[in-house]
């Protein structure tokens, strides 16, 4: 198994108004990182409409260590922390260094796969799953996932607040 990684260079459009790296561009980078990935194992956006399937994101959280600026270089790594069976669920860690071995991000992700027409989670082909995650090196922590492991957080949606009844537009 392989670790993967991918070097971008720091543009001025990456900064935010501390003049460091925005939460936004930490997030594309990653995402850019993950499709290189499933790209790069012959599961690309033609894939994605063939089968009709999406990716999303149920939860993503990111540590923030050290500063990274306009002109430096990171390497943001992906490692596979979770998969299961069927492959309709995934977790993801990155790892985000500079071109001095200066660790700056660590996050961790979990997400699936869904179906575009029914908008409900789909499994993916077996011969897809061995294929895209074969050859992924798993963090020392990789197990396999199961659906009550999607909500390990335990947070639920609130729909229809108190306050939302009695706000008013104007």
């Amino acid at each position: 198994m392989n670790l993967f990684k991918k070097d971008f260079d720091i543009r001025w459009s990456d900064l935010d108004a501390n003049r460091h790296v925005a939460n936004s561009a930490y997030q594309n980078f990653m995402s850019h990182t993950r499709m290189a990935y499933l790209m790069s194992h012959g599961f690309d956006h033609q894939d994605m409409v063939r089968l009709n399937i999406g990716p999303v994101i149920f939860h993503e959280h990111i540590h923030y260590f050290r500063e990274v600026g306009a002109g430096q270089t990171i390497t943001v790594t992906l490692q596979l922390k979770g998969l299961s069976k069927d492959g309709m669920f995934f977790e993801f860690e990155h790892n985000i260094y500079g071109k001095d071995g200066t660790h700056h991000n660590y996050t961790e992700l979990m997400g699936g796969f869904i179906d575009l027409e029914t908008r409900k989670l789909t499994t993916l082909p077996a011969e897809l799953i061995s294929r895209v995650f074969d050859d992924l090196m798993r963090t020392d922590d990789f197990k396999w996932l199961a659906r009550e492991d999607t909500r390990k957080h335990q947070i639920h949606p609130q729909n229809k607040p108190e306050w939302l009844s009695k706000n008013k537009t104007r």
